[in-house]
C-alpha cells in the first residue's frame, strides 16, 4: 500500500467526522438536505463523458474570457477550517487544492469549460506529456515565458527541485505517486534521496532527467497511463531553490500562478494579492480578475451561509472554496428566487459505504443478505437528503471515467433495503437470527444513521449489537485488520477521475494491514490478477470500463461491503461576485475565473 493511499484514508476519516467535504481522495459530504429539486437526476447524469485529455493547442494561453469579467475588487472566502499547509508538496485537502490552484502552478492540470467538460492539458507544460518505451517514460516539454513572483525564468532545474524535495523526510502529507513510481513503493521511495536536493544529491538522469532548461524526462519502473492526472497533483510543480526555506515554506510558497501570498496569518487568514510576473499567455486554466482574496477561517457552516444570504458589507463579495450551505438552512436557500444564480449542487467524486468485514463475515449469502437489506435512501437522509447526495448503486461515482448506472441490489426501486431477499438470503443460509456488530461514530448524524440501518437489518432478519465509537479514535478502530466489527461506515473517492485510484486501493488482497483501504479484507486472487492486468493496460480509455465491470463483478460475487450514497457539493456565494464554477476532480468550487462586479 502506498503512503498516498494513507493520506487518503486520514483524510476521509476526518471530513466523515467533521461533517464537511475535504479533499480528493476521500468523502466529502458537508451539508446538504431538504428536497433540492434542481438537484435531480440531470446533474447526476455520467460525467465521464464530460472528462477527455486534452493537446497541445489546448494547453496554450491565454484562458478564454469570461463574459462581463471585470478587473479590480476584493473577494472574501470564508472557511471553516484553517490551512494546514500552504506548501504545494503537503497539500491534499481539497480546501487548500482549491486555493492553490490560484498561486501554484503543476506540470498539467485541469482546464474546465463552461459546459462543465474537465480536460487534463500542459500547464507548465506545453501539453499533458508524451509516453514512450511501453508507457513507462514520460517527456514534458516546458513553455516559454513562465516565471516566477519574481521575474526569474522556470526552467526544468526547478521542476526538478520540486519532485525532489519531495524525497526529503518532512513532506509527508501530499500525494507521493510520482516518487514512488520513479523510486519504490511505500516509504522505500525517500531512500533514493534521503535528504532530498538539500545537500547537493540529485536523483540519476536514469530516473529523472532534465537534459536542458525546457525538457523534464520521468522514467518509471513499470508503465503508468494516468501520468497526465498524477503530474496535475500540487507537487508535481516548480519550486525556486533560492526560495525553498523547507518546512518553512509553508508559511510563504514561491508563487508561479497569478496570485502571490502577501500576508499569512496561521489558523487566522490568509492574503493573495496579484502576482504582477504572472503572464496570461502561458495559462490555458487561470485568469487575473481580482486585486486580492482575503481568505478567513473559523466559520461554521450555518454562520457561513447567514452570512451570505445577507450580503452585508464585504459579504456580498463572499464565497467559499469547499465549505457547503449548512444543512439546516437547505430550504432558506432554496425558497430564495434570488439565490438560484448563484448557487449549485453537484455530484462529487466521493461515495459513501457499509463496509463489511470479510473476516469475520464468511458467508457470501449473509453479506448479500446485508446488501440487500441495507438502507440507502434512509441513511442517505439522515446525513442531509438530496442536496447532500443521491443513492449509490455501485462501487464507483459518476464522476468517474467509465461509470456505467448498474444497480444490482436494486437500491433505486428499493431505497428502503429488500426485505424479502434478505430474508430468503439469510434462510437458504440458515442464519436467520445472525448476529451483526455494528460500529458508528458517537456523532449526531451518525447516531441517527445506526437507528434506521439497526431497524433495517432486524426486519431483515438479524439480530444487531450496536458499538458506538469515539470519533477521534474511528479511523484506527475500522482501519485494524483484527478489529472486533462486522459492519462500519467508510467513504472514499479518487484522486482523478479514473478508477485505478479507487478499485486497487479499496480492494486489493494485497494491501490488507493495520491502516490499510480495504476495509472489508477482500484477498481474492483473481481480482488481485485482473487489478494486475487493468493496470498494465496503457490506454486509460480502454482500461475505465475494465474498471468499472471488474468493481460490479466484486460488488456482485465478493460483496465486501455497499456503497449508500454518491456525495454532493451545495455550494453558495454573493450576488457581488460572477464567474464561478464547480470544479469536478476536486469537488469544490473553481476560483480561477472569479471576479468581482
Amino acid at each position: 500500500m502506498t503512503s498516498s493511499h494513507q493520506n487518503r484514508a486520514r483524510l476521509a476519516a476526518v471530513a466523515l467526522a467533521a461533517g464537511a467535504l475535504v479533499l480528493t481522495a476521500c468523502s466529502g459530504g458537508g451539508g446538504g438536505g431538504g428536497d433540492g429539486k434542481e438537484s435531480g437526476p440531470a446533474t447526476d447524469k455520467n460525467k465521464s463523458s464530460n472528462f477527455t485529455i486534452g493537446t497541445e493547442a489546448d494547453s496554450k494561453g491565454p484562458a478564454p474570457a469570461v463574459p462581463g469579467a471585470k478587473k479590480g475588487g476584493a473577494v472574501t472566502v470564508l472557511q471553516r477550517d484553517a490551512f494546514n499547509h500552504l506548501d504545494p508538496g503537503q497539500i491534499y485537502y481539497s480546501d487548500m487544492l482549491t486555493a492553490q490552484m490560484l498561486y501554484n502552478r503543476s506540470l498539467t492540470a485541469y482546464k474546465v469549460e463552461p459546459s462543465g467538460k474537465a480536460k487534463v492539458v500542459g500547464d507548465l507544460a506545453t501539453g499533458p506529456g508524451t509516453a514512450s518505451d511501453g508507457g513507462k517514460t514520460w517527456t514534458f516539454k516546458l513553455k516559454d515565458g513562465l516565471k516566477f513572483q519574481d521575474g526569474s525564468p522556470i526552467t526544468s532545474k526547478d521542476v526538478r527541485w520540486g519532485i525532489e524535495r519531495l524525497y526529503a523526510d518532512f513532506e509527508t502529507d501530499g500525494p507521493m505517486y510520482i516518487p514512488q513510481w520513479l523510486s519504490g513503493d511505500g516509504t522505500s521511495f525517500r531512500k533514493a534521496l534521503p535528504d532530498g536536493p538539500y545537500k547537493g544529491d540529485h536523483l540519476p538522469a536514469s530516473v529523472l532527467d532534465t537534459p536542458d532548461d525546457k525538457t523534464v524526462i520521468l522514467h518509471f519502473r513499470k508503465p503508468h497511463a494516468d501520468t497526465p492526472f498524477a503530474t496535475a497533483m500540487p507537487n508535481i510543480g516548480a519550486v525556486k531553490a533560492a526560495k525553498d526555506t523547507q518546512r518553512k515554506y509553508d508559511n510563504a510558497p514561491f508563487s508561479s500562478g497569478p496570485y502571490q501570498v502577501a500576508d499569512f496569518k496561521v489558523g487566522k487568514s490568509l492574503t493573495l494579492v496579484k502576482n504582477p510576473n504572472w503572464d496570461p499567455a502561458t495559462d490555458p486554466i487561470r485568469h487575473q480578475y481580482a486585486d486580492r482574496f482575503d481568505v478567513s477561517f473559523g466559520h461554521q457552516l450555518q454562520d457561513q451561509t447567514r452570512r451570505i444570504l445577507a450580503q452585508q458589507g464585504a459579504d456580498k463579495n463572499a464565497m467559499s472554496f469547499s465549505n457547503a450551505v449548512d444543512p439546516g438552512m437547505t430550504q432558506n436557500v432554496l425558497n430564495d428566487a434570488g439565490t438560484k444564480a448563484r448557487r449549485f449542487v453537484e455530484i462529487q467524486p466521493y461515495v459513501d459505504y457499509i463496509s463489511f468485514n470479510m473476516t469475520r463475515l464468511k458467508d457470501v449469502k449473509v453479506r448479500k443478505a446485508l446488501a440487500y437489506a441495507m438502507p440507502n435512501g434512509q441513511i442517505l437522509q439522515q446525513n442531509g437528503g438530496t442536496t447532500a447526495g443521491t443513492i449509490a448503486t455501485n462501487y464507483l461515482s459518476p464522476a468517474m471515467d467509465g461509470y456505467q448506472a448498474t444497480d444490482p441490489y436494486g437500491k433505486k426501486a428499493h431505497p428502503a433495503g429488500d426485505t424479502e431477499k434478505a430474508q430468503a438470503l439469510l434462510k437458504e443460509a440458515g442464519k436467520i437470527g445472525q448476529e451483526i456488530v455494528y460500529a458508528y461514530r458517537n456523532t449526531d448524524v451518525e447516531q441517527k444513521v445506526a437507528v434506521v440501518v439497526t431497524q433495517a437489518l432486524q426486519k431483515a432478519g438479524f439480530t444487531v449489537q450496536k458499538k458506538e465509537v469515539d470519533a477521534n479514535t474511528w479511523r484506527t478502530a475500522i482501519s485494524q485488520v483484527d478489529n472486533k466489527f462486522d459492519i462500519y461506515r467508510t467513504s472514499w473517492g479518487a484522486d482523478w477521475p479514473v478508477p485505478s485510484t479507487v478499485v486497487p486501493p479499496l480492494f486489493d488482497g494485497r494491501q490488507i494491514a493495520d491502516g490499510s483501504q480495504n476495509y472489508g479484507h477482500l484477498d481474492n486472487p483473481k481480482v488481485n490478477s485482473e487489478i494486475d492486468r487493468i493496470n498494465a493496460i496503457t490506454d486509460i480509455k480502454q482500461a475505465a470500463p475494465q474498471w468499472m465491470k471488474l468493481a460490479d463483478k466484486i460488488l456482485t460475487e465478493d460483496v465486501p461491503g455497499i456503497p449508500t450514497f454518491y456525495n454532493r457539493q451545495f455550494s453558495l456565494w454573493g450576488s457581488g461576485l460572477g464567474g464561478i464554477k464547480y470544479q469536478p476532480v476536486y469537488g469544490t468550487v473553481d476560483p480561477t475565473s472569479v471576479y468581482v462586479k
